[in-house]
């Protein structure tokens, strides 16, 4: 019998980018994150840090970690216009 969660993780592996802003990501992050077609760092900056954070598999801890890869490359987040 093969260990299921044992061949998860190994197909996980496999799927994780080598670099970029998605290989900074927890699985469930990066999957939330290509399930809604963010593919590139340029589609991401189209939506706010709030907006983001309602996809499910993306946490608080992720934010940082993308505001980063953004800055870094002269994007930010969209922002927000008060009312």
């Amino acid at each position: 019998m093969i260990n299921s969660r044992k061949t998860l993780r190994t197909c996980e592996q496999e799927h994780k980018p080598k670099n970029g802003f998605l290989s900074l990501l927890s699985a469930p992050a990066r999957r939330a994150l290509e399930n809604n077609n963010i593919t590139s760092l340029q589609q991401l900056s189209q939506y706010s840090e709030a907006e983001i954070l309602q996809f499910h598999g993306i946490g608080p801890s992720s934010i940082p970690k993308l505001k980063q890869s953004l800055e870094e490359n002269g994007l930010s987040f969209k922002k927000v216009e008060s009312k």
